[in-house]
């Protein structure tokens, strides 16, 4: 699969990866403790998530039988450093409601529906949209998948290979027809991305320090300045 768009997308991979070398994304002892943490940062920074996670540990509490066991206002005092904890709350009892009839070594038949079916279920339970479905589908389930997030959004709209009208399903997919149906590949360059938009694709971009400075025309000083002159 070679065209100009997809030798793009793996130059633009292989920059990161030059830059920040292999990710290893999602941080997470079990494929269950991955489900939890991608509900918990959903609109939160991720050391609030570990914050929220210690929490859990702590309180024996990263199972699926105790977090449906504990009372919502209980899960919520555990899971506050995430916020929105009282939504979250409710979210993680679904999400474990869903998850309760599988054993993660044992209940091969389900985990082997296609993944289009298992993304339905997940996208169906109260609170968990298509990132959250799909950091489900990738790192606990181990699905060719393409994770999008805001880092990715902003990055691409910066190197001018999408707009801002771009939706989540469009993104997703100009990676699936461009690139090689690759597990490991999907999931390391979702987490190159992250560390992108941590550490220099920001709001406030640090474009002269970014690895990808050399293909990419946009350059926040410059805007400025060409704003004030006009």
């Amino acid at each position: 699969m070679t065209n100009g768009l997809s030798e793009k997308l793996l130059e633009i991979y292989r920059l990161l990866y030059d830059h920040f070398g292999h990710r290893n994304w999602w941080p997470g002892e079990t494929p269950f403790e991955v489900i939890i943490g991608a509900i918990l940062t959903q609109n939160t920074a991720w050391t609030n998530v570990e914050k929220a996670i210690n929490n859990l540990k702590a309180a024996d509490a990263l199972t699926i039988e105790r977090i449906l066991s504990l009372p919502a206002d209980e899960l919520a005092l555990l899971i506050r450093p995430s916020g929105y904890y009282n939504q979250k709350a409710l979210r993680l009892k679904a999400v474990c409601q869903y998850f309760s009839g599988w054993t993660w070594r044992q209940s091969r038949p389900r985990k082997e529906l296609p993944t289009s079916t298992l993304r339905a279920e997940l996208l169906a339970i109260n609170g968990i949209g298509p990132e959250t479905a799909d950091s489900i589908l990738l790192y606990a389930l181990d699905r060719t998948v393409f994770v999008v997030d805001t880092y990715t959004k902003r990055a691409l709209n910066r190197l001018e290979i999408i707009d801002n009208r771009a939706k989540y399903d469009d993104i997703q997919q100009l990676f699936v027809n461009n690139l090689e149906p690759d597990r490991e590949l999907f999931n390391d360059y979702h987490a190159q991305f992250v560390a992108l938009g941590k550490y220099y694709c920001r709001t406030k971009p640090l474009c002269n320090e970014c690895p990808l400075k050399g293909i990419c025309s946009y350059n926040q000083q410059s805007r400025i300045i060409n704003h004030e002159l006009k």
